[in-house]
């Protein structure tokens, strides 16, 4: 990536084309089960290879954005993503509808770590990450609300997800081209911080898989053991939405001001009592008022640990390895939850869900506190117009001592008044050689130079 940020609303529009198919997964599966015949397991496999398709394009991008450019790679995916979901949209038969799928998927994930890196070399990374999850929700809240008045069977989803790859493409424009080196640029280096990033890429696969255990099976809780129609299932996943686009607006304005530990410990722990308190409704009252709240503080952690990520590595890669062991976990989590809710019932499902979630979350928060990662706060060494200079020590493969770390903090600097002018000339002998001075108590501040 270049050294200097670009702007982030391109960034934001591809994060958008990525990250839409998981957002409306739900909806997908739904639809393959009714209107293609397929069994409720066999439609969450669908779903399940549609995400470990785009888990599988972010893991062989994994640092290597850099060495393409972000705009030859984001294209080719918004391609794969618009070429995929629409001959889905357009088959008619159970093994087309799966490959389109799956040449989706691959689109999705090149475009997620596409957006992932660049994110990562933004000043502000969870203010970025902030606004691609509230444009995401915000495109999704308006598809749930169209969809179901449009008919259209499976075909209406994947080709509302293919449109929107389409319309993301002219944003990529304003994406920067491959490095000047090409192929030759160095991209493997030394993953910083790898047993933090290690830790938070585990906690986020399990994290993941707890959200969707649960999320896969919300509609079955509502109907089967809460007793409500599909409508009022419906108008419950509504709300819900709209509470997430108003936690996602709340993460972007609190930003640092708490650091990143308080946010995913505290959010992680609200979370695992939604679940418990959603999975073991009776009736409305609890079933609304846990999904409502899991759904407001999700998208709240969920940007905080994408920025945590990003902070680990300025080229991206721990936040495009991340990314996709989410994505992981994610494909795995309808599994899940249908596996547990059958064997054990919804309520027991809930509390081993909640505990795990509460399990993961010790250890990620224990990253984000003890991790500084890349501040780039005002307290950071920048250089005049341009980027932090540890931002560029980074990029340019600067020597390890050349400049200050990540996140150091700023070194004071002394201003010195200029010597006497004589005619609009320095004088000669306000110029000593560097070192001590001779005579005593005095020191020198000025450096050698030729006054000829």
């Amino acid at each position: 990536m270049s050294s200097r940020p670009r702007a982030a609303w391109p960034l934001v529009a591809v994060f958008t084309a990525g990250y839409l198919a998981s957002y409306l997964l739900p909806t997908v599966v739904g639809r393959l089960a009714v209107y293609l015949g397929l069994s409720t397991a066999q439609a969450g496999l669908v779903g399940s290879a549609l995400l470990l398709s785009s888990a599988t394009a972010g893991f062989t991008l994994a640092g290597r954005v850099e060495r393409y450019g972000p705009r030859r790679p984001a294209r080719i995916g918004l391609v794969l993503a618009a070429a995929g979901y629409g001959c889905a949209a357009l088959a008619g038969s159970v093994p087309l509808v799966v490959t389109g799928v799956v040449i989706g998927g691959l689109g999705s994930g090149t475009a997620t770590a596409v957006a992932a890196a660049g994110i990562a070399a933004q000043r502000d990374p969870h203010r970025t990450s902030s606004l691609g999850l509230l444009s995401v929700s915000a495109t999704a809240g308006v598809l749930y609300l169209t969809i179901p008045h449009l008919g259209g069977g499976h075909r209406l989803p994947f080709a509302s997800i293919a449109l929107v790859a389409l319309f993301v493409w002219p944003a990529t424009a304003r994406l920067g081209g491959a490095s000047p080196g090409g192929s030759a640029a160095p991209a493997a280096g030394r993953l910083p911080h790898r047993r933090p990033g290690l830790v938070l890429a585990g906690g986020m696969l399990v994290w993941s898989m707890a959200q969707n255990a649960l999320w896969g099976v919300s509609g079955r809780i509502g109907v089967a053991q809460a007793g409500l129609s599909e409508v009022t299932v419906g108008a419950v996943f509504a709300a819900a939405l709209g509470a997430g686009l108003l936690g996602v607006l709340g993460a972007g304005l609190l930003g640092a001001r708490l650091g990143r530990a308080v946010p995913i410990g505290l959010g992680t722990v609200i979370i695992a009592a939604s679940i418990v308190l959603s999975s073991s409704a009776g009736s409305l009252g609890p079933f609304a008022s846990g999904e409502i709240l899991w759904n407001a503080v999700y998208p709240v952690v969920l940007s905080y640990l994408i920025g945590l990520a990003a902070s680990l590595d300025v080229r991206g890669r721990w936040a495009v390895l991340a990314g996709s062991a989410s994505s992981v976990g994610v494909a795995c989590g309808p599994v899940l939850g249908s596996v547990l809710s059958e064997q054990a019932g919804y309520p027991v499902m809930g509390l081993v869900l909640g505990a795990v979630t509460l399990l993961v979350a010790a250890p990620v928060t224990a990253v984000a506190l003890h991790t500084g990662g890349r501040t780039l706060l005002p307290g950071s060494v920048r250089r005049r117009g341009g980027a932090p200079a540890a931002l560029l020590a980074v990029t340019t493969g600067a020597m390890p001592g050349a400049v200050p770390e990540l996140g150091a903090p700023e070194q004071a600097v002394t201003e010195i008044s200029p010597p006497a002018l004589r005619r609009g000339r320095p004088v000669r002998t306000a110029f000593r050689t560097a070192g001590p001075s001779g005579g005593p108590g005095q020191s020198n501040a000025y450096a050698s130079t030729s006054a000829r």
